[in-house]
């Protein structure tokens, strides 16, 4: 019992530190919302894009990580793209808070053969937040601490850069996250300095060539720190199936795992989404695979978009790689 109790709080430290090492990356990406990923997706579709997400991690244990986020991304010009992002983060008695302000411009580097080239740099702002006043006394530690006052709490600043290359229904996007190491404060003993991180991906989008209306999406999501080399993969597979009026529901899984240990993963868990007019809808759950399985019921993340404001681009260079993307 002791090494579970002790492998939950490892893995709670990690998970604090490391929403500050980026916005947090579950699959809110496979919600039909690649801009999580990558500030170079701003702009690509014929829409406002707005997707909402709540996050509810290893649900079971107490002070298990709890998040909320919400994107949205529209096209500025037939070659640019803007993006807003906020997310709030709950974990035991942390507190972080985040907002990012992307640009994404877009170029056409052959028409004929649909090859496309966009560039996407973000300005981050986060705050990290230690919630003294739940510390209680215990059996343990009869007395708190008394140099543990005062607010504790600091901000810091940061930028985002990708790019992204697209040739017909394949897709590769580069992206290097907090590219400043930010100054630490000594009050919480492990806090990072180095956040730069890396992010790469790509996928293919695939016709059916008897049914144009079904599109099969392999892809993969990569994701290294820079720090300690730790890394780690996201295997995903989606179906989708496009109606006639535009609308369309798709069904998925994805398969996370440490790249050293590709056979023990992180995650592994079912997904589906529809959209339905302009209202967009998403269930994605994620089965813990580890010690911690007999301690929780995995974790469930719901989805609520809503596409406004349809405006066609001159330029074929903000269509999306499925047909998902304009309607």
């Amino acid at each position: 019992m002791k090494k579970i109790i002790t492998f939950i709080f490892f893995l709670t430290v990690l998970n604090g530190f490391g929403q500050e090492l980026n916005l947090p990356v579950f699959t809110q990406y496979l919600a039909d919302n690649d801009f999580v990923v990558s500030p170079t997706y701003a702009g690509i579709g014929d829409e406002l894009k707005i997707r909402a997400n709540g996050l509810t991690q290893w649900v079971g244990i107490k002070g298990a990580p709890d998040n909320q986020s919400i994107y949205a991304d529209f096209r500025i010009s037939n070659r640019s793209g803007v993006g807003i992002s906020a997310y709030n983060d709950k974990n035991g008695n942390t507190r972080q808070k985040g907002i990012k302000f992307s640009f994404a411009h877009h170029l056409t580097l052959d028409y004929k053969t649909k090859q496309f080239l966009s560039f996407g740099i973000s300005y981050n702002i986060n705050s990290f937040r230690i919630d003294i006043e739940n510390f209680n006394t215990t059996f343990e530690t009869p007395i708190i601490d008394p140099s543990i006052d005062g607010d504790r709490a600091i901000s810091n600043n940061n930028f985002d850069a990708g790019i992204l290359y697209r040739y017909k229904g394949f897709f590769l996007s580069l992206n290097a996250n907090n590219l400043i190491d930010k100054d630490t404060d000594p009050f919480t003993g492990l806090e990072p300095s180095r956040l730069l991180n890396f992010q790469v991906y790509s996928g293919l989008v695939i016709g059916s060539k008897t049914d144009k209306s079904i599109e099969f999406e392999p892809s993969v999501f990569y994701q290294m720190f820079n720090s300690d080399r730790r890394s780690s993969t996201d295997i995903n597979f989606k179906f989708r199936k496009l109606q006639r009026d535009g609308d369309y529901f798709w069904v998925g899984a994805s398969y996370r795992f440490l790249n050293d240990q590709f056979f023990e993963p992180l995650n592994i868990g079912p997904m589906a989404g529809m959209q339905n007019g302009k209202i967009y809808f998403a269930y994605s759950y994620q089965l813990t695979i580890n010690e911690l399985a007999g301690f929780n019921s995995g974790t469930h993340m719901v989805t609520i978009g809503l596409n406004l404001m349809q405006g066609i681009s001159n330029c074929a260079c903000t269509k999306g790689s499925s047909r998902s993307y304009y309607r």
